[in-house]
């Protein structure tokens, strides 16, 4: 199998041909990957942004898409010739062991789910079935970005009709959190980001309002009040992780609403909040991949594209080979990009 490996933290993957292990464990599938996503996840692990990496070296990913190749002892829920997505939330099925690859002499750590990598030994509960006729290249979008994106507001902030909506970092997540935001009617949705083009994308997405944080500088603030209203927005969600932006987000959410965290911040950056609010009815919440649980809700999405009621066309802007696949992270850590994926052939 050839993957790009993790060796060093702040450094290049390196691209190798590793070892598949020829038994499979109870509970463990092998894929052959056809596309995966990368998530502002793989960039921390990469900066080891929680902290000293103990894994390393390892594989990284956690969003694709791909075919099932064999399954091991106790998975009934995929079968060989199976389209799946794989996600790094868990549903329904068995957990394995996660495996171990072998690079020469060495040992190559990996999850219950990888992705950077053409093959992959991966946990059942981190697999779903979807339509053999259901396009591969833009399923890894199901993998983390959609998901969350509509967990975030369907479990986590629970948005209602007509509740005005602040999103604080308009990529793969916050663009898909714009068009969940449209589907259950919200009012206003306000998309705030450094770059005018994804502000311009994520206005075909649902944003009924744009605000370019460096431009509008110390006056950003007040223009989100006079959009939403002084008292501040019924739900503001941070996807940056940024502590700063954190505190904003929360001072910039009404007395009865909800501010919700789905960045998270580097090892040992801290946010300063006032917490008297969280005594009546205001609320702070960290999203865990909004809580979803994929084999669930990834059918009810396609669904729903199916019946033209949400879409995924144009969400992907950067598209790599995986002997590519530091170019293709530089591409995710520019800033422009709406989500990025790695194929992993190179024709």
């Amino acid at each position: 199998m050839k993957a790009a490996i993790l060796v060093q933290s702040n450094a290049p993957l390196e691209l190798a041909e590793l070892e598949m292990p020829e038994r499979l464990s109870f509970g463990q599938v092998h894929v052959r990957l056809h596309y995966s996503g990368i998530c502002g996840a793989q960039i921390n692990e990469i900066e080891a942004a929680k902290g000293p990496d103990k894994f390393l070296p390892h594989l990284l990913g956690h969003e694709g898409s791909g075919i099932v190749e064999r399954i091991g002892e106790g998975v009934t829920r995929v079968h060989p010739g199976d389209h799946v997505v794989l996600h790094w939330r868990p549903s329904g099925g068995l957990q394995c062991q996660p495996p171990k690859y072998r690079w020469g002499s060495k040992t190559v750590n990996a999850g219950w789910v990888t992705t950077f990598n053409d093959e992959a030994i991966v946990s059942e509960n981190r697999l779903t079935v979807i339509p053999k006729d259901f396009d591969l290249r833009t399923a890894p979008l199901f993998g983390c970005a959609v998901t969350t994106a509509v967990g975030v507001v369907n479990n986590d902030a629970q948005l209602k009709i007509g509740q005005s909506v602040v999103i604080f970092g308009i990529g793969g997540v916050g663009l898909n959190i714009a068009q969940a935001a449209r589907m259950v009617s919200a009012h206003p949705i306000v998309g705030i980001d450094l770059h005018d083009s994804k502000l311009d994308m994520a206005s075909r997405w649902g944003l009924t309002h744009t605000l370019n944080s460096a431009t509008e500088g110390p006056a950003l603030a007040e223009k989100i009040r006079s959009i939403v209203g002084k008292s501040g927005a019924d739900v503001v969600i941070d996807t940056t992780g940024n502590t700063r932006v954190i505190e904003l987000a929360y001072d910039l959410t009404h007395p009865d609403g909800r501010t919700i965290l789905v960045g998270v911040p580097r090892a040992g950056e801290k946010a300063s909040i006032y917490t008297l609010p969280l005594h009546f009815k205001k609320i702070l919440k960290g999203s865990h991949g909004g809580s979803v649980s994929p084999d669930l809700e990834i059918p009810r999405l396609i669904n729903l594209i199916r019946a033209d009621k949400m879409t995924l066309d144009g969400l992907i802007t950067h598209e790599f080979p995986l002997s590519q696949v530091n170019e293709a992270i530089a591409a995710h850590r520019s800033g422009t990009a709406a989500r990025v994926i790695i194929r992993m052939d190179d024709n």
